[in-house]
């Protein structure tokens, strides 16, 4: 069924979650075994508050991520939307996810909603550096000597108008919308799928557990790895 659906659409998004990051190796934030969020608290050290306050927790934990990340890689399903694109089967990705593993399998046309953690930005003069400066010693500093901040979406802040823009014009020409890893919690990013299917899209949600918008979509997933599901729908296209 969705390999029909695949190549009949003439406009297929992709909306990927933290479940398409962890098959890479990265932790989730909200699972409670191994979410990063569990025992700590997100405006302690994610939030524009930590930013300004709280630094040095600040620092250490994008330290933490920023390894994390560059620690891991793009997996099989990465690749795989990644030469669907090129195929002209799926036209645009829509992620959570800030941490670059589509652009790095080869995608494009991916619309980044929470920001990029590839990318600090100086808050005194806006000049950018790639995200393994904070690894070095003195490494928060710019040259100007403002600090440097990783370009992801902060608690307190709010998603980038020009992203939010681009995924609203994906989803209203969407035929078909794949949601991937998503548990479908966080607003605004969930209305997108949502937008979809009342555009008139398919919706097919693949995730490890139920989401709030299985009931709208066409055919659910559950408890499958995406990396698998993909590479198997794939090879029956």
């Amino acid at each position: 069924m969705i390999q029909e659906w695949l190549r009949e659409s003439k406009h297929t998004v992709v909306f990927t979650g933290a479940g398409m990051s962890t098959e890479s190796g990265l932790p989730d934030f909200r699972s409670a075994s191994q979410g990063i969020w569990r025992g700590i608290d997100p405006a302690a050290c994610a939030s524009t508050y930590a930013l300004h306050h709280n630094r040095d927790v600040f620092v250490d934990f994008y330290r933490m991520r920023i390894k994390g990340m560059l620690a891991c890689q793009p997996h099989v399903g990465h690749r795989i939307i990644a030469d669907w694109q090129r195929r002209g089967l799926v036209q645009a990705v829509v992620t959570q996810n800030v941490d670059g593993y589509h652009q790095q399998a080869g995608s494009d046309n991916v619309i980044e909603l929470h920001g990029s953690l590839h990318t600090l930005r100086c808050l005194r003069c806006e000049q950018r550096y790639p995200a393994e400066r904070y690894l070095l010693e003195g490494g928060t500093q710019c040259e100007c000597g403002g600090f440097l901040r990783p370009e992801v979406v902060l608690f307190g802040e709010s998603l980038p108008e020009a992203a939010l823009l681009r995924a609203e014009q994906e989803m209203a020409q969407a035929e078909l919308c794949l949601v991937l890893g998503s548990s479908l919690q966080v607003s605004p990013a969930n209305l997108y799928p949502r937008m979809a299917k009342e555009n008139g899209a398919k919706l097919v949600i693949v995730n490890m557990e139920a989401t709030e918008l299985d009931y709208l979509a066409d055919q659910v997933i559950c408890d499958r790895k995406i990396g698998e599901w993909l590479l198997e729908t794939d090879k029956a296209l």
